[in-house]
């Protein structure tokens, strides 16, 4: 497959394994930092990242900025200022099982919005890829015996989660409007600028209610974790392959969270891998190569805004 076909795969995954270590992360701080202050905190350290490389793009292109600034602010409400923090304040009462299981709903809800919005479709090939990775992921977390899903308890916190993946979705449909001659680099700060704006408001009432939090150094280390990887690197590798392949197959790619996941504690906390956890890789990666392979869409015929 030539090296421009393999790319966005690359980009995609790698997004994912840093989505992988925030869940992780956002569950082991959760009586550290509070989900809107660890959000808020999370953009804040991106932006200060993003400036020096985006500024001097702001200002060449600000007449793009001024002309689209409804849609960016548009864009950054289910992106920068409620994704995260949706998925952290989850984070506070569901089960790590309940979150990834949730928010696996996230491909089947782009697939709908796109079919409803734009009249995009899956093959048959695809759809059949996504209901055998959907039915991967379902087995991982059962440990092979699907019927537990019927004694699965959910709260609150799982409809946090289920907010994120709408929000999150909202979000992917709607980079195909992404305005085209609009520099990515520059295109992601403004975004992140607008979502700290909308957001500052959450995060002095949640400051006024808690407090804030300490500063140390787990916390001071798990801030640069997330202003770097899931939120920085992530946004600029997610956006590329969302224009390179459509957001339907860059969707699909949430599935690999649990993979990640399980890999994780193998190499580095000495977990066994057992055999649910093959079977259930094998439909998942099975279910990715259906729905990736074949003509990768061409981001210029996207109809996207100039």
């Amino acid at each position: 497959m030539p090296r421009q076909r393999i790319l966005p795969y690359i980009l995609l995954t790698l997004t994912v394994l840093f989505w992988s270590g925030n869940f992780v992360l956002g569950r082991g701080i959760r009586e550290l930092i509070p989900p809107v202050s660890l959000n808020f905190w999370r953009w804040t350290g991106a932006l200060l990242i993003l400036l020096p490389f985006g500024l001097p793009g702001i200002r060449r292109q600000w007449y793009l900025v001024c002309r689209h600034w409804r849609f960016i602010l548009l864009m950054s409400i289910p992106s920068i200022t409620f994704f995260n923090a949706f998925i952290y304040k989850a984070l506070q009462s569901a089960t790590t099982t309940n979150t990834v299981l949730v928010n696996a709903m996230v491909p089947i809800l782009i697939v709908g919005m796109e079919r409803v919005w734009f009249g995009i479709r899956l093959t048959v090939r695809q759809t059949l890829g996504v209901l055998l990775s959907l039915c991967g992921l379902v087995f991982i977390i059962t440990r092979g015996a699907p019927l537990l899903l019927l004694s699965l308890n959910f709260s609150t916190g799982d409809l946090w989660t289920l907010g994120a993946g709408v929000s999150w979705a909202l979000y992917s449909v709607m980079l195909r409007r992404r305005p085209a001659k609009m520099d990515p680099l520059v295109f992601l700060t403004v975004l992140v600028m607008a979502g700290l704006v909308v957001l500052a408001p959450f995060y002095l009432w949640e400051l006024s209610v808690t407090g804030g939090f300490s500063l140390g150094r787990q916390s001071l280390a798990s801030l640069a974790y997330v202003a770097i990887f899931p939120s920085v690197l992530s946004y600029i590798f997610y956006n590329r392959g969302v224009a390179l392949v459509g957001a339907a197959r860059a969707g699909i790619f949430f599935h690999l969270m649990p993979v990640f996941a399980i890999l994780l504690a193998f190499f580095f906390l000495g977990e066994r891998l057992e055999h649910f956890h093959l079977a259930g890789m094998l439909l998942i990666f099975t279910g990715i190569a259906l729905t990736t392979v074949g003509e990768v869409p061409d981001a210029r015929r996207q109809g996207r805004a100039g």
